[in-house]
């Protein structure tokens, strides 16, 4: 009777690179190799790193939008709820809705409700708060925040297998490459 070691399930496997470039040559051949669920780690912003990753998400901008226009009629529909029928005042006989006198609260409510769905959309679809993320298991992971750039394939990808995954990094010349544990 053999046994068979059965390793414990990772996250994914971290490569590290000294500099932006190799980041963004690397992250181009892993698209090109089939890899859609990975990560990039930068101390600084890289320019062209969100176009190879395809980190086009348009829903904050969506929400955004939808939360001005909600704002924009909520303001205006109680405004003239109010100055129409829950307290009337007919003075000088004006209109009981003059949309010139509306306009401020109206912009304003769109403001208001525009800019705090955008913060909240952008907070809730980044997954915010996230105190913890399984790439701190790696010890020189510290230094992506200070001199070094890292690439994480995540185990859930279709095309990951364990050992597959890391000759292909390892062939992309990275400094080190590390599972990352749960």
């Amino acid at each position: 009777m053999t046994s068979v070691e059965l390793k414990p399930p990772i996250y994914g496997i971290l490569a590290e690179f000294d500099n932006s470039d190799d980041l963004v040559e690397a992250c181009k051949q892993a698209r090109a190799a089939g890899y859609r669920k990975m990560d990039a780690y930068s101390p600084i912003p890289v320019e062209d790193l969100d176009e190879v990753l395809h980190l086009h998400d348009n829903r904050v901008a969506l929400f955004t939008l939808l939360g001005g226009l909600f704002g924009c009629f909520g303001g205006f529909g109680l405004m003239s709820w109010c100055s129409a029928i829950a307290y009337p005042l007919n003075i000088g006989g004006r209109p009981l809705i003059s949309v010139p006198m509306l306009i401020p609260i109206t912009f304003e409510t769109t403001i208001l409700c525009a800019g705090l769905t955008a913060a909240i959309s952008m907070i809730v679809l980044n997954g915010l708060p996230q105190p913890y993320h399984p790439v701190f298991n790696v010890p020189r992971f510290a230094a992506a925040s200070s001199n070094k750039f890292f690439l994480c394939i995540e185990s859930e990808d279709p095309k990951f297998h364990r050992h597959d995954t890391a000759r292909f990094l390892e062939s992309l010349n990275p400094d080190e490459v590390a599972e990352v544990a749960h």
